[in-house]
């Protein structure tokens, strides 16, 4: 089975997209794309599958296991159109799905359900605003693609170790660095995205550099959180508010 391979990208972004953290990091990637005349090998990683020996009832808030479900099921999707040669259609479909689940008002004020996400309703609305063929939606519902989605997310891992999130970047692949995030609540704008970035790759370049983290963050910085304080800190741990458990 062909799946439509470039002979070389810059970068490989896995990404799963109800990460919020995965969203925002790919909107920084994208400009620094833009400013540096990179490809992007738009590759996947499942919170779902990340977590399938989790007792998600005790290891994670309400509502956890939906939303990595829908993940997978838009995943789905996407590892159907890259078989059939659509590989440089992902980041496309990546911004569609982003969109219609983090550029929109809450739902408290008005905004879509959270429970329309992964639905075949929202799949079908995103392929359409793309003008791409709506039967792809059919995959949400296909295990089969499973296989393929899991054999990306252990590609992931196997250039980071397991104990890390989304997203995973490796920088000139298959053999450049690869590393978790970086995790950062606020897309850059224009002009801080090409130093964060040569911030980040200067760092992650060291042979014996392993970690640089902190779990007080401030909120995602997404219209879907509403209007938030971006000097209102939060503990994070395991990719949700330690407080939220």
């Amino acid at each position: 089975m062909s799946y439509g391979f470039r002979m070389a990208y810059d970068i490989e972004f896995h990404w799963d997209p109800v990460c919020p953290f995965a969203w925002i990091t790919s909107r920084w990637i994208n400009k620094v794309v833009a400013q540096k005349d990179y490809s992007v090998d738009w590759r996947f990683i499942s919170l779902r599958i990340l977590n399938k020996d989790k007792d998600y009832a005790k290891d994670f808030p309400e509502g956890y296991e939906y939303g990595h479900t829908a993940g997978l099921r838009m995943l789905r999707v996407a590892a159907a159109m890259r078989a059939d040669g659509g590989r440089d259609q992902l980041g496309a479909l990546y911004t569609g799905f982003g969109e219609s689940i983090f550029d929109v008002v809450p739902e408290e004020q008005g905004g879509p359900s959270r429970s329309r996400m992964g639905t075949d309703e929202q799949i079908e609305a995103v392929l359409t605003s793309l003008g791409m063929d709506t039967a792809y939606a059919d995959a949400a519902n296909d295990t089969s693609w499973d296989a393929d989605i899991e054999a990306d997310t252990e590609h992931a891992l196997s250039h980071t170790g397991r104990d890390v999130g989304t997203p995973i970047i490796t920088f000139k692949p298959p053999d450049g660095l690869s590393f978790f995030g970086p995790v950062i609540s606020r897309v850059p704008t224009d002009e801080e995205a090409v130093p964060l970035w040569d911030s980040v790759i200067t760092l992650a370049t060291f042979p014996g550099f392993a970690e640089l983290k902190r779990s007080l963050r401030e909120a995602p910085q997404l219209a879907v959180f509403g209007q938030v304080d971006p000097t209102h800190q939060e503990d994070w741990k395991g990719g949700h508010r330690a407080d939220a458990k």
